[in-house]
């Protein structure tokens, strides 16, 4: 058996999950200690833990390796919060893997009720796991790239990772807020693009905004502002917002109950009018000329 430190860190994102199927899904692979990992989760609970959240790590080649190969591993899997970074469910296990056993996890790394709580776990449809894996002993290996499957490329733009496709906006961001992230506190490379994630969808969608939807923003705002970021100009924004769209509603309601005034002075009104047009008829036929003395019916 060859003794060896192989550390590897991997992030995935979760989109869409709450519209996900109940069956297993997993990530891109990657490689450590001469074989391929991914890591595998139930979105809606497995027949042990109809309820929770699983989530797992796989030897996703184990039937390709060699005759008798195990893998000495310490393994950390977290569900990112993506407000806090102590608020994270971290959870961990030292296991041997082998062909008796190819994936080790948690049935029960997070309650669905905590994830789809609001508190973090769960930002903008998106849910963050990540592992931390250190391959501590080897035996029986392949000969595999140190290469994990493609990922998206990203940005640095002032110490925040982001995806080409935002680099701009989050330039103008800088640009026009310089003192935006002065105190933003998180070294947490990933909760750091979480939280510019979550920034940027705030900004982004404030046209969008309903109603209904600014408890919500207001929220967002709050975990934002105690990250550390200065967003006094973003809460006046949507304290505008607000009181456009109170003034709009004031105002529906108000030209709603005109228009029910209104409503019984136009049958009032169609009702003159009709009767205007009979006084009229009966003018006409008052101002009729007079019967001709050699009308034939005049005796």
């Amino acid at each position: 058996m060859e003794k060896q430190t192989d550390k590897k860190k991997i992030t995935w994102v979760i989109k869409n999950f709450a519209s996900l199927p109940s069956k297993k899904i997993h990530s891109d692979e990657f490689v450590a200690g001469g074989c391929r990992w991914r890591l595998e989760a139930f979105p809606k609970g497995n027949d042990y833990y109809s309820n929770h959240f699983s989530l797992e790590l796989a030897a996703a080649d184990s039937q390709i390796l060699p005759l008798g190969w195990k893998r000495r591993t310490k393994v950390s899997l977290t569900v990112v919060n993506q407000f806090s970074d102590k608020l994270s469910q971290v959870k961990e296990l030292e296991k041997c893997f082998n062909p008796c056993g190819t994936s080790w996890g948690f049935y029960d790394m997070i309650s669905l009720a905590k994830l789809n709580a609001g508190e973090g776990f769960m930002v903008n449809g998106e849910v963050i796991v990540a592992v931390k894996l250190d391959v501590l002993e080897v035996e029986g290996k392949l000969d595999v790239p140190e290469e994990s499957s493609p990922v998206m490329e990203t940005v640095d733009v002032n110490g925040f990772q982001v995806l080409p496709s935002q680099v701009e906006s989050v330039k103008r961001l800088f640009e026009r807020h310089v003192d935006i992230a002065t105190n933003f506190r998180s070294k947490n490379p990933i909760l750091k693009t979480s939280y510019m994630n979550v920034l940027l969808s705030l900004t982004q969608t404030l046209c969008q905004i309903s109603k209904d939807d600014l408890a919500d923003k207001y929220a967002v705002l709050a975990y934002l502002k105690d990250s550390g970021f200065e967003l006094g100009w973003l809460e006046n924004k949507l304290d505008e917002i607000k009181e456009k769209k109170e003034n709009e509603e004031a105002c529906l309601a108000r030209l709603q109950e005109m228009e029910e005034q209104l409503k019984p002075l136009k049958r009032k009104y169609t009702d003159m009018e009709a009767q205007i047009d009979k006084v009229k008829a009966d003018l006409l036929a008052a101002r009729a000329p007079d019967v001709s003395l050699y009308d034939d019916n005049v005796v």
